[in-house]
Formats: structure tokens, sequence, C-alpha cells
């Protein structure tokens, strides 16, 4: 059941856009909107443009947009209800709840209930006599008592249900423990402590709540590392060890680390931008969490065969959000944890100084798979290459590039760049091809910019953007279209948007974007905010008249055959009742 109207309107009346908007975004009036940089993706020239009057953001550089809910969401990383809690508590008000989600509410509060105090159990553990092993492997890696505090960290005792018992002595149904993933059953049908023995790691999301474990065991049994499995609070794809507190950071970027320990010493040593993925490689979810809090990733993984090839994925994933990236490599230390150790945080801020962007360190990976002393070699190095720079966008980059890679095989930066231009024309060609089997028409640019969504009739489509236009702007405008219109439209989206703003007007509620938040997708709500943020032109009974006519005309083509000459039928429409005359 959705929240009700009533209610997310005042919640949208108490959280105005440009003032959400502007504790994240610096923002710049310019007319009646205000502009600042993306907080979505890296831009230098500010294409983020918030409407008051509309109550909707929309970005001109990656399109995202919509209204101070969906913002919330995109944001914070929060899914509708949540991002609707988030704005509610913002402004101090009560949150209305049907049963059913008032069900599910109050078991993600009662396991994540249950998760704070599990973690109160286990750092209560590792301060008494039993935590005397871990507490000493603790000190043997040099984290304070402070970093142990700050952490949470803990100590799952070497017993087999110590954790249980507590839990259900704190009132804690078993099934509770079952779904947050703290226990664990038997084939027997009995239940007992899933950590036993570990050094535990509360994982915090970006809210501060503790959502799930990484436990270290303390003695030679397997897995070195176990986690918290899924749970309805829990995903280890959208989460990321520490980022509770690198999301506040001010140091201007994000440190990504293999473990969590190397995370821990990071921040330790004053980098408090560091986080780390949770038992898995970097996800897309990932990546996108890390570009909502930062514009520069520096990636420290090991050095290793396997920290290599984790360290190009990563790459990848993390280009495709805009960030910059850039490849920390250490000599001397297996990790960052080591290093700070042998050299201090001195020598590690240098190195961060130093790392290389994300082309140089592809380019060193590839120049060490070759060996450069064998002619075939060089060859088949260079045609890699020309590959890797022909994709870069720039002509300096690839420049600059291309000449690195030149001396590293021993040939001209001349022979290097036509084999660079090569590769360029080859992709750009099959990027060429792709669009055309995309069934990218001329009109592709007037279609929505989320390919989930598209027009079936572009003429038509424009027009009926220009009545949502036109009715936005001016609601009173609305007594002038007939009822049957929106029947008319050829996208079935902009009809419904049409129906959905036609019944609040009757209805005496406000007409904006972002009064339809929660009723459109996501996805539908930021296709309207593009729709509104182009020029719209001057509103004006004429300017609807002629949008409608074009509906009513690409209606009749498609219905009914032969509609004689084009003035006498726009003439016979707006005689229409409804129309005006």
């Amino acid at each position: 059941m959705p929240f009700p109207p009533a209610f997310l309107e005042e919640l949208a009346a108490r959280n105005p856009i440009e003032e959400v908007v502007g504790q994240y975004v610096q923002l710049t009036r310019k007319g009646a909107n205000l502009f600042g940089l993306c907080p979505f993706h890296s831009e230098k020239t500010p294409s983020f443009s918030v409407a008051p009057e509309k109550q909707i953001y929309y970005c001109f550089g990656c399109h995202k947009g919509g209204g101070v809910i969906n913002f919330i969401m995109e944001r914070e990383g929060l899914d509708y209800p949540d991002a609707v809690r988030f704005l509610a508590k913002r402004a101090g008000m009560e949150v209305p709840e049907d049963a059913s989600r008032a069900a599910g509410y109050r078991r993600q509060e009662r396991l994540l209930s249950l998760c704070r105090d599990a973690a109160r159990f286990f750092h209560e553990r590792l301060l008494a006599p039993e935590g005397q092993a871990a507490r000493a492997y603790l000190e043997q890696r040099g984290l304070s008592r402070r970093t142990v505090t700050r952490f949470g960290l803990g100590y799952s005792p070497d017993a087999w249900a110590q954790l249980l018992d507590a839990m259900t002595a704190r009132g804690y149904e078993k099934q509770e423990l079952l779904e947050a993933g703290l226990a664990v059953r038997s084939k027997k049908g009995g239940l007992y402590d899933r950590f036993r023995n570990r050094l535990m790691f509360p994982i915090i999301d970006i809210r501060g709540s503790v959502i799930g474990f990484g436990g270290r065991v303390m003695d030679d049994s397997t897995p070195k590392y176990l986690n918290s499995p899924e749970t309805v609070i829990f995903n280890k794809r959208k989460n990321l060890f520490a980022m509770n507190i690198a999301r506040k950071s001010r140091q201007g970027r994000i440190i990504l680390t293999e473990g969590y320990m190397d995370a821990i010493a990071l921040h330790q040593y004053g980098f408090d931008c560091a986080v780390a993925s949770l038992g898995t490689s970097l996800t897309e979810e990932h990546a996108a969490m890390l570009a909502r809090y930062t514009k520069q990733v520096v990636i420290t993984y090991d050095g290793d065969a396997a920290g290599q090839n984790a360290t190009q994925r990563a790459i990848s994933m993390l280009e495709r959000t805009g960030v910059q990236v850039r490849v920390l490599r250490m000599r001397g230390a297996k990790d960052p944890d080591e290093f700070l150790k042998k050299y201090g945080a001195d020598r590690f801020r240098l190195l961060l100084e130093q790392s290389e962007d994300h082309v140089a360190y592809r380019l060193e990976s590839l120049r060490q798979q070759f060996d450069l002393g064998r002619d075939d070699q060089r060859v088949a190095f260079l045609q890699q290459a020309a590959q890797l720079v022909g994709s870069l966008p720039g002509p300096v980059e690839r420049e600059i590039y291309g000449a690195r890679a030149a001396e590293m095989a021993g040939v001209t930066a001349e022979a290097m760049k036509l084999e660079a231009d090569k590769a360029r024309r080859q992709q750009l060609a099959r990027e060429k091809k792709r669009r055309e089997q995309r069934d990218l028409a001329p009109a592709y640019a007037a279609q929505p910019q989320d390919r989930s969504i598209r027009y079936d009739n572009v003429r038509s489509a424009m027009a009926e953007e220009g009545v949502l236009r036109q009715v936005l702007r001016e609601p009173a405008l609305f007594e002038r279209c007939a009822r049957e219109l929106p029947e008319h439209f050829s996208s079935p989206l902009l009809a419904r948007i049409f129906t959905l703003l036609r019944d609040r007007y009757e209805a005496g509620m406000t007409v904006s974007p972002g009064a339809l938040e929660g009723v459109l997708q996501p996805e539908e709500l930021r296709h309207l905010s593009a729709v509104v943020q182009r020029d719209e032109g001057l509103v004006s009974d004429q300017a609807l008249d002629d949008c409608v006519a074009r509906i009513e005309e690409e209606y009749q083509k498609a219905h009914v055959a032969g509609t004689g000459d084009l003035q006498a039928f726009r003439q016979r429409l707006l005689e229409k009742k409804g129309y005006g005359g």
C-alpha cells in the first residue's frame, strides 16, 4: 500500500527540494532555477539543476532527475519507504504505516536491534577474560584501544550457544537469530551460533545500523574469514565496510582496500576515507555507492595476480560511474597495513599523491605480460596497447599514453600513433554498428534518455510533452482539455502522467512532478523531470491548442482513414467543446 497522499503532500511541503539538495550540493541561482555540480557524476561545469517551483531536480549531463524523495534514494542509497522515513525524520513527522508495511518494517527493526545487541555482546566478550587471545592478536596487529572501540570490534566465544542464550534471554526469538544470520540450524534441527572463536567485525551501513558481521578465526579452522549470509537487512553487494565513516571524510577521495584490517589500519593512521568490500569482489552496486560520495577512488589491492585481476575489474566498473580512478603500487609491503607499520603515515601519504592514473597502471600491467626483448612479443604488446590508447576519449590523452607505450616497446611515437588511430577507427566503426543495430533512428534525440521508455510516435509524443509542460506551468489549462485527450496520446506513460496530474488538479491538490513520487517508478519520474526541464516557450491557450491539434492529427492518422485538409481539420478540432474556440 502506498503512503497516504495527504502525508506525502505535507512531507514535500516540509522538505523543500532546494533546502534538501542544498545540504549536499552548493547551489547558485540562475533565473528561476538553481545550479550546481552534479552529486551523481564527475563534472567541472555545473549541469545539475533544481527547480524549486516544480520541486524537481535534473542533471543535463547524466540525466538523473526526480523529486526530493528520489534525490534522497539516489544520494543516500535508500529504497523508497526508507527515503520517506529519512525525510519524515528530518521534518519531525510521524510516518503512517499500513499493516503489511508496518509488519515488514517492525521485522527489520527487530533484526537491526538484534544485530546491535549482538555487537555489544561480542565487544563485551572481547574485553572479558575469555577474549584475551583476541586482544593479544589485535595488539600484535598494532590496533589501539581507541580504534577497537571506534569500530566496535568484538569476540565470539569458543562455545556453541553463548550468543543464542544471551539473545534469547534478552527477549529475541530463535527464529530472529536465524533470520539475522547469527544462528545456524543443525541437521538434527537444533540451533547453534554461526560465529565461534572469531574476532568479530560489525558491518555498519551508511545510516549507522549494524546489519551483519565478519569474523576472523582465531585458530586453524576454515574458512579464515566468515561473513553473515544475505538477510533482509544485509546485502554484501550493496554495502562496504567502514563506508559509514568514509562517507563523511573531507580528504577528497576514497581508498578502496581488500580487507577489514587494511581499512581499519588506514583509519588508525589518519586516513578516514578507507573502505573494504565484504568478502566479495567490487560490484556495480559498490561502484555506484562510491560514486555518490566521492569523485576519486584510489585502489590499493594486493600486487599479486589475483589482486591485479581484481584491480582491472574494479577500474572498468568505476570508470563507468564517472569517478577518477587511480591505482596505488606498494613496494616493500604486500598491503597498506604492512606498509603503514614499516614506513608510517607520511610515506603512505606521499605514495597516495604519486598513485598512478588507471591508464598508466593498465599500460604497465600490460607490459608485464610480454617479453619485450622478442620482436613477436613487442608486436603483440603494441597491438593490445593500441586498443587501450585508441579507446581514450581525448587526443591529448592518446598522444601522451601512446608515446609512453611506444617508449616501452622501443618504437617511434609516430608508429604507435598510426596503430592507435587505426584501433580507434575500428572501435568507432563497431560502436556505430552497435548503434544502428539498436535501431537508433534520427528521432533518437527526441526519445527518452532511459532506453526502457520508448516513443512509438515521436511527433505525437513531442506534442504530448508540450501539453504536460503547459499544464504544469499553468494547471488551469486542464479545463481546456477534453476528457478523452489522454486516450489519444501515443505514449501510455505520458497519458498516465497527464491523468494523474489532472486528478490532482480536480482534487485541489498540488500539481507538480515531485507530487508523483511513489506513484511513478524512478525511471518514469526521471523522464518526466527531463521533459519539464526542456525549453518550454510561452504558456498560452494557442500553444496548448497547437499541441492538442497535433496529438489529434496523429491519432486520426493512426485510427481514422482520410483526415482531409489539415487546416480544416485543425479548425474543426478547435471548435470542439473543451478546447476553446
